[in-house]
């Protein structure tokens, strides 16, 4: 069975699943389905002149240079083990090493968001201004409540403007409690006050949001720094996740942030917003090979409903979607 249709016959068992990932990788896929497409049309045969045009897709498709160089020389390493000759067999082979990449030796379940049992768990949600930080801790916070979590929320955004009040909003509308200071007040006290609400109220998990922007990368992390030091003198082995929100229409910018806050915090996993509104799609396993951090959660809309689990099988399967239709249209 070819590994398209390992895809097909793990997804079709959760249509609403496939659904998601399919429609909200339309723009992605289209990009990447033409390229690829375009480029089988033209090379019936596997040459080096197919393989430079297929690096240039890869690269175009926001997969980083550094992924696509990896990726080229596995694929010229599997065409000659499995003497492939014509161009249409070597998708199948794109879609399998896509996955390999991401997952890498690792257990498939790097994506889980770190839950502790029975005791206080403690994110910290990290990224710029703008990336939809704060919407994305409300939806995760619906989310977790959802799952029966009694959670918490600390406003440690007390630099930006409206930043409490946005998260306030949130904390309505996912129905969660958020503990707050007035605006300039010091961040690691807020998530102090947080992480004392937290337990005195027996809640499961605490999130606490964290500025956007400072001056400058040595401030980030100190305050950063900062806030850590307080969550580990009050809850030990915290924080359990920090979670760096990246907005994926951003392509290589979200990378060079993402460097960027792995040198402040130790940032365990990413939320990628806006997955649903660029062609860039490829810069899942460019963040996931070149910085070795997982994508944990994706947004794919507006809706307090539209965060979800990031799955690398799911994520290769609406990359290729159209693809498999096409193979199935011509058996």
């Amino acid at each position: 069975m070819s590994f398209f249709n390992k895809l097909k016959n793990r997804f079709i068992k959760n249509e609403e699943e496939t659904e998601t990932y399919k429609e909200g990788m339309k723009k992605t896929r289209q990009s990447f389905t033409d390229k690829i497409n375009d480029l089988m049309a033209r090379y019936r045969q596997v040459d080096e002149e197919f393989f430079e045009e297929l690096e240039e897709a890869l690269i175009m498709s926001d997969v980083g240079v550094s992924t696509v160089m990896d990726l080229i020389d596995e694929l010229k390493f599997e065409v000659k083990r499995r003497n492939i000759k014509e161009t249409n067999e070597v998708k199948d082979v794109i879609s399998e090493k896509l996955v390999e990449i991401y997952y890498h030796d690792d257990d498939e379940t790097v994506e889980h968001i770190n839950i502790q049992e029975n005791e206080l768990t403690v994110i910290l949600v990290v990224g710029v201004n703008g990336v939809g930080k704060t919407t994305s801790i409300g939806k995760l916070a619906a989310q977790l409540k959802k799952e029966g979590k009694h959670v918490v929320l600390a406003a440690g955004d007390t630099f930006r403007a409206g930043a409490i009040e946005q998260l306030e909003e949130w904390g309505k509308r996912a129905e969660v409690e958020v503990i707050k200071q007035s605006a300039g007040s010091d961040p690691a006290a807020v998530i102090f006050d947080g992480i004392k609400a937290a337990k005195s109220r027996n809640a499961d998990i605490l999130i606490c949001d964290t500025a956007g922007r400072l001056q400058n990368k040595v401030n980030l992390m100190n305050e950063l720094a900062k806030i850590h030091r307080i969550i580990e003198r009050e809850v030990p082995n915290a924080p359990h996740e920090v979670l760096l929100v990246l907005d994926a229409t951003t392509g290589q910018n979200a990378l060079s942030q993402a460097k960027t806050f792995s040198d402040a915090t130790k940032v365990s996993g990413i939320v990628l917003t806006k997955l649903d509104g660029t062609a860039k799609g490829g810069i899942v396993l460019a963040i996931r090979n070149e910085l070795n951090i997982p994508v944990k959660l994706v947004g794919f809309g507006e809706g307090i409903n539209d965060l979800k689990k990031f799955d690398a099988h799911a994520f290769v399967y609406g990359l290729f979607a159209d693809m498999l239709e096409e193979d199935e249209d011509h058996q």
